[in-house]
């Protein structure tokens, strides 16, 4: 998604404006601008593409400023263009970035055009430029005009405005869309995200709902959504300045899926103890709120939805705790019966996912009982605004298909499963068999990568095709979605997943020479079952990728390619199955020749309905 970036200093503000935009490229994007005050007035610079087109029209064209804003824009409204890129202008007057989405921009774009304004773009964004201009042109201030417009705005933004009338401060605005401000020495930063600034401090203030704050190189004074004054802490990360970087490895996202071991080990640390989960983890509260919950409602998108819906296998079969996952855009909208009696969970890597973070809220209004975030960012909004939360502590995710955040996320989950189970089906004996199985859980996935080569020569079998099919059952079934998504998301082969037992009602009518089919096979009560369903593709002249349970019995034949994996317990099976598929997307992807990292039209947090 989008990315913002701002500096208030007495050096020049340019290098560490473009700086801080290569920090946020993982987040996905198509243009990229800046715009500083100097002598002269506003100066702006905007291309489509890359930072680094950016930089090298900003070396033709140099410009500099003591105070500046940037942007890298994800298309939602409009194509992807110069026009349409940030900073948006109006009448050289004010200039702003902006994240989020304006829901009312139809209206005041109206009412804007009958007062006069000329519109140079196709975006949502430039309504907030004409409005900002409007309060200025009456007299106000720039801090008394950006609290106008926001009370104006409709929608979710993070704001960041300058104006040459004030070229000695900035302010800024969040609602809906994460903002934080970084304290240097003798300057202030704004961003997106935290990694942005981390070369230059590691002393944040978290923006909260509703907030505008005012930034000057000395001070930074911030307001609540009603006008009045207030203090929000200052918070130091524990980051290093180079934790985003690629290392020995060609992509993030190889990166990312090889730090899973101790990515895992970092989500189990403090929370294990003598064959137990331990509670506290979850909050002091935990004991008190998990004793009267009776279901769960299971709330997230994407990714984080199929890390739902493994769960939903685990608190049903394992614990037998009634269990419903929605993906949150419909939930939202869906107006289900409140559930007082139901703990929600929310899942989101970042914690500023637009539908989820909403989601939450409307479950509260409506009535539904406790919430507890799984999440991997401890300042997001998501977690602030739950009642418990569960740290997957997976570190930074710069590749835009997660990898190790739905591992670490499977594992928080499991957890929570073993926490609220004990008060019902799961026993000292299957807990301690549990958390056997979860510490052994590091070592499997390392030696589970030993499988990469073997896993890159089959992937040269799907350059040349077009689709694919994933099968799983039970618990699997899930993971068979996950690693579909994930070769549809880096590679741009069409793939579908399906409960194998689903084949002959439809499925199988797409089976032939040309459509590879993966499944995942461990060795459980489902297994004969699979094996028929298979059996079933193998008759059809299909083509079988089977991720097997060294006990399985799984054979290799004609057509019938089998890569055994390394035994790890049948509790972490889900976790263990889903690492072989995400190497076969990113090597097919590879092999490819696709954008692993940033794969088109697809961002990596989504804080935009």
């Amino acid at each position: 998604m989008c990315g913002i970036v701002g500096a208030i200093a007495e050096r020049d503000v340019v290098p560490l404006l473009l700086e801080g935009l290569r920090r946020l490229e993982y987040r996905g994007y198509d243009s990229a601008g800046l715009a500083v005050v100097d002598r002269e007035g506003l100066q702006r610079c905007r291309t489509v593409g890359k930072v680094e087109v950016l930089a090298t029209e900003l070396k033709a064209r140099p410009i500099s400023g003591t105070i500046g804003i940037a942007h890298t824009r994800w298309a939602t409204h409009g194509r992807p263009a110069s026009q349409n890129a940030h900073p948006h202008q109006c009448r050289n007057r004010v200039a702003l970035v902006h994240n989020g989405i304006i829901e009312n921009h139809e209206r005041l774009r109206a009412e804007q055009l009958a007062s006069g304004y000329e519109f140079t773009s196709e975006t949502d964004t430039e309504v907030v430029a004409h409005q900002l201009h409007h309060y200025l042109d009456q007299g106000e201030s720039m801090l008394s005009a950006v609290q106008s417009a926001s009370r104006d705005l409709e929608g979710a933004y993070a704001l960041a405005v300058i104006t040459p009338g004030e070229d000695d401060r900035m302010v800024v605005a969040r609602r809906g869309s994460p903002l934080v401000i970084g304290i240097g020495i003798g300057e202030h930063l704004i961003a997106s995200d935290i990694s942005a600034l981390l070369p230059i401090t590691r002393r944040f203030i978290f923006l909260e709902e509703g907030d505008v704050a005012e930034l000057t190189r000395e001070s930074v004074t911030i307001y609540d959504a009603a006008g009045n004054v207030v203090e929000r802490a200052i918070k130091e990360s524990d980051l290093a300045p180079d934790v985003a970087d690629r290392g020995e490895f060609r992509h993030y996202m190889l990166k990312e899926i090889y730090e899973q071991p101790m990515a895992i080990s970092e989500t189990l640390e403090g929370r294990l103890a003598g064959g137990k989960v331990l509670e506290a983890a979850f909050g002091p509260q935990a004991e008190a709120i998990f004793d009267r919950i009776k279901r769960i409602q299971i709330i997230a998108c994407g990714t984080s939805f199929h890390a739902g819906q493994v769960a939903r296998n685990w608190f049903e079969g394992l614990a037998g705790i009634p269990c419903r996952v929605e993906v949150a855009s419909e939930f939202r909208y869906r107006h289900p019966v409140p559930d007082p009696e139901a703990l929600i969970v929310t899942i989101s890597q970042s914690g500023e996912t637009a539908d989820t973070l909403a989601a939450l809220r409307a479950a509260k209004e409506w009535g539904y009982g406790a919430s507890l975030a799984v999440c991997n960012v401890p300042e997001s909004s998501l977690v602030r605004e739950a009642d418990l939360s569960l740290m997957t502590r997976a570190g930074p995710e710069i590749g835009v298909a997660s990898t190790k955040a739905f591992t670490t996320q499977l594992v928080a989950l499991l957890l929570l499963v073993v926490s609220l189970g004990r008060r019902y089906r799961i026993d000292s004996e299957r807990e301690a068999k549990i958390v056997e199985q979860l510490l052994a859980l590091p070592s499997h996935i390392e030696d589970l990568l030993s499988l990469d080569d073997e896993i890159h020569q089959l992937a040269e079998r799907f350059t040349d095709k077009q689709h694919a099919l994933f099968l799983g059952r039970g618990v699997q079934y899930p993971v068979a979605m996950e690693g579909a998504l994930k070769l549809k998301e880096i590679s741009y082969i069409h793939a579908e997943a399906y409960p194998a037992g689903e084949l002959k009602h439809g499925p199988l009518a797409l089976v032939d020479e040309e459509m590879p089919v993966i499944a995942v096979a461990p060795n459980d009560a489902l297994l004969e079952k699979l094996k028929a369903n298979l059996e079933e593709v193998r008759a059809r002249g299909g083509e079988l990728y089977v991720f097997a349970d060294h006990a399985s019995g799984m054979s290799k034949s004609e057509r019938v390619h089998v890569t055994v994996v390394p035994p790890a317990g049948d509790h972490v099976a889900p976790i263990i199955f889903t690492v072989p598929l995400q190497l076969l997307a990113y090597h097919v992807a590879v092999l490819k020749g696709t954008d692993v990292d940033q794969p088109r039209n697809l961002a990596k947090s989504v804080t935009v309905e």
